[in-house]
């Protein structure tokens, strides 16, 4: 194949995989937080895994608030993509290593996640402060975990809230970090 073609296949199976990692992600997420079930966009997420996820849960329960079920169809997904990049590339790739990169994969997304949803909520914040709107709840619900401990250390300055920034410089550190070979970011 040409370099054009490979380029373009690696791109489409990246982002095809990624959004599906990215959705189970949420349905995960938006369990651990309590977001609102009723919620339109919880019910867009809910909706869009269940038929993948009610066949897994009678084999895999639950775990007080951790779908263990969804957990594993993100680790998969991950690794998947992992092995499908690495045929691409005609890289040898271990099982091990490609279980490694797939977890590390994981991790890069869920920074990433979250990164763009404290950005996104603070794009809201400024375009309709006070107004409720169903993404407005759910990005409160997801991300006021990783900022409540942050506005704890730092107050507001002159009714500016600088908690997002702190936290999103801090996750992109953490994202740098990660030893994640550059082909599967």
């Amino acid at each position: 194949m040409s370099a054009n073609t490979n380029n373009a296949l690696l791109f489409l199976i990246s982002a095809i995989f990624d959004l599906a990692v990215c959705l189970f992600l949420l349905r995960v997420l938006l369990q651990l937080v309590r977001a609102d079930f009723y919620n339109p966009i919880s019910q867009l997420v809910w909706r869009m895994t269940q038929p993948i996820i009610i066949p897994m849960t009678r084999a895999l329960p639950r775990y007080k608030r951790f779908d263990i079920a969804s957990a594993l169809v993100v680790l998969v997904l991950a690794f998947v993509e992992v092995e499908a990049i690495g045929a691409i590339l005609g890289a040898d790739i271990s099982l091990l290593l490609a279980a490694w990169f797939a977890i590390l994969k994981v991790a890069a997304m869920l920074l990433r996640l979250y990164t763009l949803s404290l950005f996104v909520q603070a794009i809201l914040s400024w375009v309709g402060p006070g107004t409720s709107n169903p993404a407005a709840n759910v990005l409160w619900s997801l991300n006021e975990p990783l900022l409540r401990p942050v506005r704890r250390i730092l107050p507001s300055v002159a009714g500016l809230d600088l908690s997002p920034l702190v936290v999103m410089i801090g996750l992109q550190v953490v994202y740098r970090l990660l030893p994640l070979p550059g082909f599967f970011v």
